[in-house]
């Protein structure tokens, strides 16, 4: 088959497409036929330094990136009840192991993955399992908003924003984003009620009164968010594990905060696929690459300046 490899840490450069061997799926464990994947910033950051130490390391060629995958289930293992072959799926399978889906065949564990709302096209539903999942632990399991409460999304308009800003709406939420003013229309559309341009304006100042902060740029947006909440308001940063140094000052100040990390769900992934079938979340694809130039597709990562997911087909 044909995947997407790498010799090397680096640049978007050092991905190439390379013929490697099928895998072949084993006990609980599904072969899927690969119809699109998407790309996260986390694939950048393993694709330029390794990521987590030592986890990718070792191999003569590199084959770790990719964690969501929408496509036709090929083959099933030993034990698999869930899923037969010819069944639409998606899902992020194996996170925060590797779980390369930059491929055009990929292995995943069946409760990984759930099954492919039918109103959505490989490209869309490849969009949403990893920043989708994020948003939902982040915002639910972790978070559990509430009808009436008011959070404030980070970066609203990227991955995970657009559909964090979805989720929190369909709970019930308040929603408050901040991103560039070009970008205001679509998450008024997706369902933000208050919008603020970080360009122009300082949202420390602007903003108050909020139960929940979703971070998703790091750095300074903590601390300052800390001046937006009301007394037991809570941050939840995906930025990266340095930011639960955040924790001490806002326990001091009678809030929560701390650093999530998100973990492949199946049950989540129905959750999901439930909001998507009925409408309440729409994935926005910002660009669509073939498998072969993902070096292309990271470049354009890189610049930070999309607005919801890239997206990779193999098919």
């Amino acid at each position: 088959m044909k995947a997407v490899v790498q010799e090397e840490f680096g640049g978007p450069e050092v991905l190439k497409l390379a013929d490697v061997p099928r895998p072949v799926p084993g006990i609980a464990e599904v072969l899927v036929r690969v119809h699109a994947t998407a790309i996260n910033p986390t694939d950048s950051w393993h694709r330029a330094s390794g990521g987590i130490t030592g986890l990718f390391g070792g191999e003569p060629r590199i084959i770790p990136l990719g964690w969501d995958l929408s496509g036709v289930v090929e083959e099933v293992g030993p034990g698999v009840t869930l899923f037969q072959p010819g069944d639409e799926v998606f899902g992020m399978p194996g996170h925060p192991g590797p779980g390369r889906t930059y491929a055009e065949y990929a292995l995943s564990p069946a409760r990984h993955l759930a099954r492919k709302p039918a109103g959505l096209t490989h490209v869309e539903a490849a969009a949403l399992p990893l920043a989708g999942l994020t948003a939902w632990q982040a915002l639910v399991d972790t978070a559990d908003v509430r009808p009436g409460q008011r959070v404030l999304v980070h970066a609203a308009a990227g991955g995970v924003g657009h559909l964090a800003v979805q989720i929190a709406k369909a709970r019930g939420a308040y929603v408050i984003g901040t991103a560039g003013a070009g970008k205001h229309e679509l998450l008024r559309e997706l369902g933000a009620d208050e919008l603020v341009d970080y360009r122009e304006t300082d949202f420390a100042e602007a903003v108050r009164d909020v139960d929940v902060v979703l971070d998703l740029i790091g750095g300074e947006y903590g601390p300052r968010s800390l001046r937006t909440l009301r007394p037991g308001g809570r941050i939840v940063s995906l930025a990266g594990p340095h930011e639960a140094a955040l924790a001490p000052e806002a326990e001091a100040r009678g809030f929560v905060a701390g650093f999530m990390g998100v973990e492949s769900d199946g049950q989540a992934m129905r959750e999901l696929a439930a909001m998507a079938a009925d409408g309440r979340l729409r994935p926005h694809v910002d660009a669509v690459f073939p498998l072969a130039d993902a070096a292309g597709a990271h470049a354009l990562l890189d610049t930070k300046r999309t607005t919801g997911k890239i997206v990779l087909t193999a098919v």
